[in-house]
């Protein structure tokens, strides 16, 4: 959610943090600012708002080597100037950048800092004031950030800036992604490579309750207690091409003309030396070993996941609860005696999803991450990851990361099933070649589903969603994109549930969505459409070629049933796409929304 950066070498750092900052934007704010340190002291600038707005505001003339940055999602207090980051100490030596929650920052507040006048709402400033505290009481700088740091409770990723020691940024992580990039007579800070991948490809890894001290020629790295760890960096490989949006107006419609092209890519990826699809040997392995696999998820991914169960247990038979990540993670379920834990995430950062994977690992289970991020917390963490291959999706809508997270778990269970025989006469391979070709005659009919937006949605203030088997668990993923980007209260449902309470809802044009792309249960969702436009509700079927009728509003090209929610989803996410832009909405970023969800 949030986003730091940091630099620290010889070149102006206003730019550079400036440009990183922006690579951020795809994660979410509604704040930003930055501190920078020269020989005339420490001096920070931020705005509420956008990116753009911290730009105007950042005085033209200043010169800095070092500084640090961040984009703001508000947890703690109302989005505004005085909240955003940086904070300062009361006499302003100490300057500070956090992401994450602070648990117990009140009680913190109580016990040392009642003499203090805060000046802001956030449970940060208690970090940088305690600092300053415990630095007037004696302590050097050093010794009083590592106290500080064992006396909060909660998430963090910290860049601070001392004014006695200028040449420093002083680090720190626990649960909140950061990593620290090296270069030549510089280094860097950031919550995510793609925001100093411009100044560099070499990357250090932090692990929890580590800190840092990072000087323009060094870095060095130690556990709270002092010990010092050495590490390599890795290579982040991102093509940074792909984080453009070229001739497009938003990242959105970029990413969802993208999605032929990765369920081919991904094809390419999963295959070996003779064209079949495979996956990683010991992978394999350990979803055979296992007697029942839980998936665990959050938003889309959950989405995802509910399909991906219906393709394990019917192409691999192994049976597959599907959880969502919040709640699994504090009330933890009767587990079987073998189980493997599936972690779906787009970004590979999902706080809610990373502590469920603490925990499991605690007790000795395997973990499994599938994400679009190499070298993401959640990756670098599970016992085995298993790539999307999507590019860096910069939207906060996610689009062509869901269908290559169907498109993966759909390989995932094919392979599984084949290497125990159950999986006879279906070539998945080329059922994925017929699907991406449907997708692309889908993203090129956007005329048609941005009159269906107009037709349905214009004045709407609600809208539902409704399908049976697989379409319902498509059907929960249109209605969430319809809501997150357009802000039209929808919901999807299950559509023999209507019945149960849902059709009290239903009054004289309230907008239908209907998916009708499974065979078994075709003809029970036309009933539950008759029912729902007998009370006054203005229905969309849109259907699958072979299933089709006459009152259809759009006809999907025909692919293997398995496969129809690749297909099937792609209308919804283009008539909320026109919805949001009909509305006059943010469509990359809408309001109150992150992308990378890293806080609990």
């Amino acid at each position: 959610m949030c986003g730091i950066v940091g630099y620290i070498g010889k070149e102006d750092a206003k730019e550079i943090l400036l440009q990183g900052l922006e690579k951020l934007e795809y994660r979410g704010y509604d704040s930003a600012g930055l501190a920078l340190c020269n020989e005339k002291g420490i001096t920070v600038i931020k705005e509420k708002g956008r990116i753009a707005d911290l730009r105007g505001a950042v005085p033209l003339d200043i010169q800095a080597t070092i500084g640090i940055g961040h984009t703001r999602w508000a947890t703690h207090g109302v989005p505004n100037k005085e909240n955003a980051h940086p904070h300062q100490s009361e006499s302003g030596r100490f300057t500070l950048v956090h992401n994450g929650v602070i648990e117990n920052y009140h009680l913190l507040q109580q016990t040392y800092l009642q003499q203090v006048q805060l000046k802001s709402e956030t449970d940060t400033e208690v970090i940088v004031q305690l600092i300053e505290k415990f630095v007037k009481d004696g302590m050097p700088t050093e010794e009083a950030f590592r106290h500080t740091l064992r006396l909060v409770h909660g998430s963090y990723a910290i860049a601070m800036l001392d004014a006695d020691e200028p040449e420093t940024i002083f680090i720190a992580k626990n649960k909140s992604p950061l990593l620290l990039g090296v270069g030549k007579g510089f280094n860097v800070v950031a919550s995510d490579a793609m925001a100093m991948r411009q100044v560099t490809d070499q990357f250090v890894e932090l692990h929890d309750q580590e800190i840092v001290f990072v000087r323009k020629n060094e870095m060095m790295i130690t556990t709270l207690d002092g010990t010092i760890i050495q590490r390599d960096p890795f290579t982040a490989e991102i093509d940074m091409s792909d984080i453009e949006k070229g001739t497009y107006p938003h990242y959105m419609m970029k990413e969802m003309d993208e999605q032929p092209g990765i369920i081919r890519k991904i094809s390419q990826q999963y295959e070996d030396e003779n064209g079949e699809l495979t996956i990683d040997t010991a992978v394999l392995k350990a979803i055979m070993n296992a007697d029942r696999l839980y998936i665990i998820a959050a938003g889309t991914s959950y989405h995802a996941g509910l399909i991906g169960k219906q393709y394990i247990e019917k192409m691999a038979g192994i049976p597959v609860e599907v959880h969502i990540s919040s709640e699994f993670g504090y009330n933890l379920p009767l587990l079987s005696e073998k189980p493997l834990f599936l972690f779906i995430t787009q970004s590979g950062e999902t706080a809610d999803s990373r502590q469920v994977l603490v925990k499991v690992k605690a007790m000795g289970y395997p973990t499994l991450t599938l994400t679009n991020v190499s070298g993401s917390t959640l990756s670098r963490e599970a016992d085995y990851t298993l790539l999307l291959h999507a590019g860096p999706e910069i939207a906060v809508a996610s689009t062509k990361a869901y269908t290559a997270q169907l498109a993966v778990l759909a390989i995932i269970a094919y392979v599984t099933g084949k290497a125990q025989g159950k999986v006879q006469h279906f070539n998945l391979k080329k059922e994925l070649a017929i699907t991406a070709n449907a997708i692309q005659t889908l993203v090129d009919a956007k005329e048609t589903f941005e009159e269906i937006a107009h037709e349905f949605l214009a004045t709407a203030r609600n809208a539902f969603f409704l399908g049976r088997n697989l379409d319902f668990y498509v059907s929960l993923e249109g209605a969430l994109k319809l809501k997150e980007i357009s802000y039209i209260q929808a919901e999807g449902f299950a559509g023999g549930e209507l019945k149960h309470g849902t059709i009290a809802l239903i009054e004289e044009g309230t907008p239908i969505f209907a998916l009708a792309t499974q065979q078994a249960v075709a003809l029970n969702i036309r009933g539950n459409v008759k029912e729902v436009v007998a009370r006054g509700a203005h229905a969309c079927i849109i259907a699958m070629e072979g299933v089709e009728e006459a009152e259809d509003r759009f006809i999907l090209p025909h692919v293997h049933e398995l496969l129809t929610p690749l297909i099937s989803v792609i209308p919804l996410q283009l008539i909320s796409y026109y919805a949001a832009l009909q509305r006059g909405c943010d469509v990359d970023k809408p309001r109150n929304l992150a992308k990378s969800v890293t806080v609990e």
